[in-house]
């Protein structure tokens, strides 16, 4: 076994998944704003793309954070004609955030950074106790 393939494999990871929830994060902290100006649009959610490249060296297939891109859902649009982001008509557009999805999509990337945590604890862990053997 390459335990070093396996450490690099494991940390291609843990930078995707950390990428994943720092734009996760943003969406979240901007899922109530509203534009800046009246009728304008508001924060429009972001969407990270995974993707993977072989690498020579390794000889492995490695993951990375690919493009964000915008989501192109419609915004939420709600009545309210005192709010100074209100259009000629009274409409506000809200976010297209869901925080009930962006929990999910967390969880799923918590989760995925947990298990390539794990994977690096055991490489490290088997790492040490061939070091342990090959001492005598």
């Amino acid at each position: 076994m390459d335990f070093l393939k396996t450490l690099m494999i494991s940390s291609a990871g843990l930078k995707v998944q950390t990428g994943r929830m720092r734009i996760i994060a943003e969406n979240v902290a901007n899922a109530d704003s509203v534009a800046s100006t009246p009728g304008g649009d508001p924060y429009r959610r972001q969407v990270p793309t995974v993707t993977s490249k072989f690498d020579k060296e390794l000889g492995a297939e490695m993951v990375r954070l690919g493009k964000v891109v915008p989501d192109r859902s419609d915004f939420e649009v709600k009545y309210e004609p005192n709010s100074p982001a209100a259009d000629a008509t009274g409409n506000v557009k809200y976010p297209n955030v869901s925080p009930l999805v962006e929990m999910v999509d967390m969880q799923s990337a918590q989760r995925t950074y947990e298990a390539n945590l794990n994977v690096v604890s055991s490489t490290r862990s088997m790492l040490q106790k061939t070091i342990d053997i090959l001492r005598g």
